[in-house]
């Protein structure tokens, strides 16, 4: 991706964020000459990956395939007391993330507004291919039992709890969505199991400076 592109992608969800009177904290509106020096101070922002996230899955094609979240907080296992994570996540119609799922995150997906969000679900076998054995899922409390490789659709104000193992993609129909993630620690490095060998983090080609700092950015930069 063109640090341009991810420039423009923020500034559209900044904006996003205020229409839907989602506030974001102080320390997330930074240029990156601000970061300088704070390592000691902010350590668990840098440590534990809070921030601006954009990735196009290494697909080339972020509209397509593509997802933008704010990691908002995060602990580190054996690390750190804090054994939960929150996101916000923006995703766009028919914007695929792809299908993957967590060995030990169990989380929840919350429909926080906009359009409905559409996510497919697959129980794995011990190969960590599909299966085809009926998934309960909670959703909002309440139990179903859906077919593998059905898709739920959630409802403004609707979650669906994912326990580590079912694999899932999700994806906005007809409107974009504002979605939340409560989760157990989010650890992207070795959690995740994408069904087709993809990139979580984007290459970037540095056409332009940052307007703000991704957490993929905070090794290079700080």
């Amino acid at each position: 991706m063109k640090r341009s592109e991810i420039n423009v992608l923020i500034a559209d969800a900044k904006a996003y964020f205020d229409k839907m009177n989602f506030k974001l904290p102080e320390w997330a509106f930074r240029d990156p000459a601000s970061w300088k020096g704070v390592y000691p101070q902010a350590g668990e922002i840098v440590d534990n990956m809070l921030g601006w996230d954009i990735t196009d899955f290494a697909s080339g094609n972020y509209k397509k395939r593509g997802l933008f979240l704010f990691t908002l907080r995060n602990g580190r296992l054996g690390v750190d007391r804090k054994t939960y994570a929150e996101k916000i996540m923006i995703v766009d119609v028919d914007q695929e993330t792809p299908m993957h799922f967590h060995r030990h995150k169990m989380e929840d997906i919350i429909n926080r507004g906009g359009g409905e969000l559409a996510i497919q679900l697959y129980a794995s076998d011990s190969s960590e291919g599909f299966s085809s054995n009926d998934i309960p899922v909670s959703i909002d409390g309440i139990v179903r039992k859906i077919s593998s490789g059905g898709t739920v659709v959630l409802k403004n104000g609707e979650s669906i709890c994912l326990v580590p193992g079912v694999y899932h993609r999700f994806y906005a129909q007809e409107k974009r969505c504002l979605v939340g993630e409560v989760s157990m620690v989010n650890d992207d490095a070795i959690d995740n199991r994408f069904y087709e060998p993809i990139g979580r983090f984007p290459v970037i080609e540095e056409d332009e400076a940052p307007l703000h700092l991704l957490v993929s950015d905070y090794a290079k930069y700080l």
